[in-house]
């Protein structure tokens, strides 16, 4: 995970020299900003990676000698099915239509949003996935 945090940050400090580049020749807002963000973004995924290598300790994609039967097992618990995505999906449809509607469309689309968030979360606390 260590290399990974390496090369996000190294292409961050790539981002930040183009960035400069682009604003001295073209003078544009928009594409300046937009790889400002990319600065932003690269650089704070790579502190990540690398705070969270610190805190697990060396993976195997981090030794030299590593073989690919290293890295096997069990990665996480991933979800066989919900339905929750669905519904925060159609909450934020239906809050980003409230923007062009009326604010009591957008209102009742964030109030679906938090809710939505709160069963997606919470989905295995209860009922027949109880752990």
């Amino acid at each position: 995970m260590r290399i990974q945090g390496w090369m996000f940050l190294l292409v961050g400090i790539f981002f930040a020299a183009v960035d400069l580049v682009y604003w001295f020749w073209s003078k544009e807002p928009t594409g300046t900003t937009a790889l400002a963000i990319s600065v932003g973004l690269a650089l704070m995924i790579g502190y990540y990676l690398l705070f969270t290598a610190r805190r697990i300790g060396e993976q195997p994609e981090d030794r030299k000698d590593a073989e690919i039967s290293d890295g096997a097992g069990e990665l996480g618990f991933f979800s066989p099915s919900s339905w929750w995505p669905l519904f925060l999906g159609l909450a934020v449809a239906f809050m980003t239509v409230g923007f062009v509607i009326g604010w009591w469309m957008f209102l009742i689309g964030a109030f679906a949003i938090v809710m939505a968030a709160v069963g997606f979360v919470f989905q295995y606390y209860r009922g027949h996935f109880t752990h």
